[in-house]
């Protein structure tokens, strides 16, 4: 006789699809704090992102003398969508193009700078230390480059040291020296924190040059100017900043 059991639909397992675990109220907890921190985040990205919250966004302070600019008076967009602006990248990290390409923003550069400050008689314009002879001083301290000694939102005014001369007059000879301790001496004795106590770097402001080192505005003075205090050599430009893009409108 057969086994019934194997034609008894009755006999057959019941399959029967798990309970949903009760969420605990730890979990629960856990799944309000994640939605909370999303809306909290989404709120702080929209405060930020907000066209009058831009200072906030910046690295730091504008420099001493930049604080009416805004960010738009240096920084404009790259060309390019942002897709093309991530192949370009792509392409030159592949070795397939030679220079990268600005993301977002356009870099800043010495014509940006030279769009307010371009002086015609600078007497050290940052196009001549792109002569052969500046090399080492490129090298060393960028000195073709504008930001080397003037590096945006430090909240100062000049971000190089005072001896900075060093890089390019090491060798300085003179034929007729017009003060009373020789250049010769300052230089054999590494005295570079006295020259700029008698010459104004870029030359513009009205003032005459002393021809006694005792008469040489001290380095302290100097420094204080460079983080920001008003400027030793005298109040008078030659040639005063041009107009922002912002005052111009």
């Amino acid at each position: 006789m057969g086994d019934d059991r194997k034609h008894d639909s009755s006999m057959r397992p019941v399959s029967r699809s798990p309970r949903p675990r009760p969420v605990g109220k730890l979990a629960m907890r856990r799944r309000m704090g994640w939605a909370a921190g999303g809306a909290l985040s989404g709120l702080l990205m929209l405060f930020f992102m907000a066209p009058e919250q831009k200072h906030l966004r910046a690295p730091g302070k504008m420099n001493v003398g930049h604080e009416a600019l805004d960010c738009e008076s240096c920084h404009t967009p790259a060309p390019g969508t942002t897709r093309q602006q991530l192949q370009a990248n792509v392409r030159y990290l592949l070795g397939l193009r030679k220079q990268p390409a600005d993301f977002g923003n356009r870099d800043v550069t010495n014509a940006d700078c030279l769009a307010c400050h371009e002086r015609p008689f600078d007497r050290h314009p940052v196009f001549r230390f792109n002569e052969p002879r500046f090399e080492q001083a490129r090298r060393n301290v960028g000195a073709h480059r504008c930001e080397s000694c003037h590096d945006e939102h430090k909240g100062v005014k000049v971000t190089a040291k005072a001896t900075y001369c060093a890089e390019c007059h090491a060798d300085l000879q003179l034929e007729r020296d017009p003060i009373d301790v020789p250049h010769a001496e300052l230089v054999a004795g590494k005295q570079w924190q006295t020259c700029l106590g008698c010459h104004d770097f870029h030359g513009n402001h009205e003032r005459s040059t002393p021809t006694r080192l005792s008469e040489a505005i001290d380095v302290e003075r100097i420094n204080e100017y460079f983080a920001g205090s008003p400027s030793p050599y005298g109040e008078r430009l030659t040639s005063p900043p041009r107009k922002t893009r912002k005052d111009a409108d």
